[in-house]
């Protein structure tokens, strides 16, 4: 699949690495339809993506509602033609101790995670099986793989989507193709100390912070790569094996 002219849509893109993600695939010729939550500036984001010539839609949506996760999807074939990619990017971040976390915010965080990825990924995968093919892919990160106190819940969210790509690859292959990419650092919380940054960039082998493009350019090869579906790709900067993990984060 080539990315010009595609329709891609992405939960959560109109801020931070999801924004990233958007525009880049526009600036490639790809069709853009995201999802934000309000007070995100959806706006910005649009005409930025506009910018490169191509159509973007973009749709408020609370992302446990699966009605509207529906809406969006099926609104984003019906007004862009098509739905050949999706990249399930939303996630909230909280830390919150493992005795401390409330109902609530976990409700939130598998919400947004496992239940919006999942029912998108059903959504989109209609519409992808109809046409004969499409592209699924999950983004998790390092939490799934490693421990980091006060975020249990964020890493039981981010495994799910790591075993959600696999099992899309195996019932709904070989029509559509999924995987799962696993990132490390990128993009700092605002809250991170300049030790905190300093601290997470030296347990990488690079010895620093991944840009959104670095992950962007791994979506575009996994996207245009016929033959890749099943897998989980790492774009850590070595992080996994590095030999003292940054834990304080």
């Amino acid at each position: 699949m080539n990315v010009r002219n595609s329709v891609i849509a992405i939960t959560g893109g109109a801020i931070r690495v999801g924004r990233a993600h958007a525009r880049y695939l526009a600036s490639l010729g790809a069709h853009i339809s995201f999802t934000y939550v309000p007070g995100e500036p959806w706006h910005e984001s649009v005409q930025d993506i506009e910018s490169f010539g191509v159509r973007c839609m973009a749709y408020a949506v609370d992302g446990r509602d699966l009605v509207a996760v529906r809406e969006w999807v099926d609104d984003t074939f019906h007004t862009l033609g098509s739905v050949d990619v999706l990249i399930n990017n939303a996630s909230p971040f909280i830390k919150r101790p493992f005795l401390e976390l409330s109902e609530d915010e976990w409700d939130l965080s598998i919400g947004i995670n496992v239940k919006m990825a999942f029912f998108a990924a059903q959504a989109a995968a209609r519409h992808m099986i109809a046409k004969g093919s499409g592209v699924i892919l999950n983004i998790s990160d390092m939490s799934a793989f490693m421990v980091s106190h006060g975020y249990a819940h964020h890493a039981i969210g981010k495994s799910g989507l790591v075993q959600l790509a696999r099992y899309i690859a195996s019932e709904l292959g070989p029509a559509i193709r999924s995987n799962a990419l696993v990132l490390g650092p990128i993009l700092p919380p605002q809250s991170y100390t300049a030790a905190q940054i300093a601290g997470v960039a030296e347990s990488t082998m690079t010895k620093r912070w991944s840009s959104p493009e670095d992950v962007t350019r791994m979506l575009v090869f996994l996207i245009e790569h016929e033959y890749l579906t099943g897998q989980t790709y790492f774009v850590d900067g070595g992080q996994q094996y590095a030999p003292f993990p940054y834990q304080n984060f």
